[in-house]
């Protein structure tokens, strides 16, 4: 008789749950982006999108201990220590590489819309959405929403053509490594 392993576990090995790997809680972070990026009058596009949700994830590498926001953020819940091993370029990687995906099914569920906005593809929270966004009130979902207002800010006067740049400074990332991984 075999055993059911745990969720977030693979059988014979010692992986721990990760809320990044599930589906969900992705969308919903996704879902609060946008309801924040709307209050910004930001329309990001794929890339920007991209930057900020990674980013407003794990704003510690952005924000530097000397900043008065690192504090709010801490006092918020966030923790320093990472949560995975991996290194920041391969999570960023990762988490883009998902993006795609989450996005096209918060479209199929009627949580964004596209759009245009000088000749580029866009995306936008809708009426559903912003309704589903409200209903998301834990202290994860208030402390996120913070994030994202802060990265916003970092990330809104940035062009698209030098947001590979920035994410490449972020990241400490090697340039070469990076360029392997397209990003």
């Amino acid at each position: 008789m075999t055993r059911n392993p745990k969720p977030g576990r693979k059988e014979g090995s010692e992986h721990y749950f990760r809320p990044e790997d599930q589906e969900e809680f992705r969308l919903a972070q996704l879902l609060l982006l946008l309801e924040v990026a709307e209050r910004a009058s930001v329309t990001p596009s794929i890339e920007r999108l991209g930057v900020l949700d990674f980013f407003s994830a794990n704003p510690f590498l952005v924000i530097h201990p000397n900043e008065l926001e690192y504090q709010e953020l801490v006092l918020a819940g966030f923790s320093v220590k990472p949560l995975t091993y991996a290194s920041p370029g391969h999570r960023f990687v990762t988490r883009r590489s998902r993006l795609t995906n989450d996005l096209a099914l918060l479209l199929s569920y009627g949580f964004a819309i596209p759009a245009t906005s000088a000749g580029h593809r866009v995306y936008q929270i809708s009426e559903s959405g912003r309704s589903a966004a409200n209903h998301l009130s834990s202290i994860y979902a208030q402390a996120y929403r913070a994030s994202v207002e802060m990265i916003v800010k970092r990330v809104r006067k940035i062009p698209d053509s030098k947001l590979p740049e920035f994410c490449r400074k972020w990241l400490h990332a090697d340039p070469a490594m990076l360029d392997l991984l397209n990003v």
